[in-house]
């Protein structure tokens, strides 16, 4: 997809786009976007063969294999991060610390913001406290990306993409889907959606990327849980 002729959308700024509402510009309640971003960093760099993980290690550590960035800020701080680091981390390991990254759904959003598809916005909660909202500019990308979704889930046992594959599996996981389609439709599909996110239509290394971000999210669960009833 090509938005406004420009180059076409990376993973993360598809899951944002997915994350946000529309008109709000807020990210929909439960959807762990940080989560989702960072896999799609990971998945992003797998899928145009600059990092690879190494199916000999018995941790799946992550390897450097093509340092030459991809002319995307996010994209290649991510790559540059993986390339400086002391030592090799686990596909976890990097989804976990590259959802920490400053700012990161704010830059994530502004990418968005210079192709013309999202707006920015300042606004205020309670009277006292501002907040930053990117509602949309232009529908088109996002509705080109619920049709793709939308054939592969609901289309019968279609191909799927690697692409499309992975964003449905990251969807799933960071709990964006269900504000993309109706739950019960999901649910009917239950059985489609499990085949791909199971791993089973894309490689292993992309599997992996699937089954941290499921992990980091669970743990921030956890972590969430912990925190609200050490605050009782």
């Amino acid at each position: 997809m090509r938005p406004n002729g420009d180059t076409p959308l990376r993973l993360y700024e598809e899951v944002l786009l997915l994350a946000l509402r529309d008109k709000e510009g807020t990210v929909h309640f439960g959807a762990h976007v940080q989560y989702g971003l960072a896999a799609a960093f990971i998945a992003e760099l797998l899928l145009e063969r600059r990092i690879g993980v190494d199916a000999n290690a018995k941790r799946q550590l992550v390897d450097v294999v093509d340092r030459s960035p991809l002319g995307d800020e996010l994209l290649d701080e991510c790559l540059e991060k993986l390339t400086n680091a002391k030592r090799r981390g686990t596909v976890k390991t990097w989804v976990t610390r590259l959802a920490g990254l400053r700012r990161l759904r704010a830059r994530a959003a502004s990418a968005l913001v210079r192709r013309g598809i999202l707006k920015l916005e300042e606004g205020r909660v309670l009277l006292f406290f501002s907040r930053t909202m990117y509602p949309e500019r232009d529908p088109k990308p996002e509705r080109e990306i619920v049709a793709r979704l939308r054939r592969a889930i609901f289309g019968g046992n279609v191909d799927v993409d690697p692409r499309t594959t992975l964003l449905i599996a990251l969807t799933h996981a960071t709990g964006i889907l269900p504000h993309v389609f109706d739950k019960k439709r999901l649910k009917d599909r239950k059985a489609r959606i499990q085949q791909i996110t199971d791993g089973s239509l894309v490689g292993k290394a992309a599997k992996e990327v699937v089954e941290a971000v499921q992990a980091a999210v669970i743990a921030a669960g956890v972590a969430a849980s912990v925190a609200a009833t050490s605050g009782r």
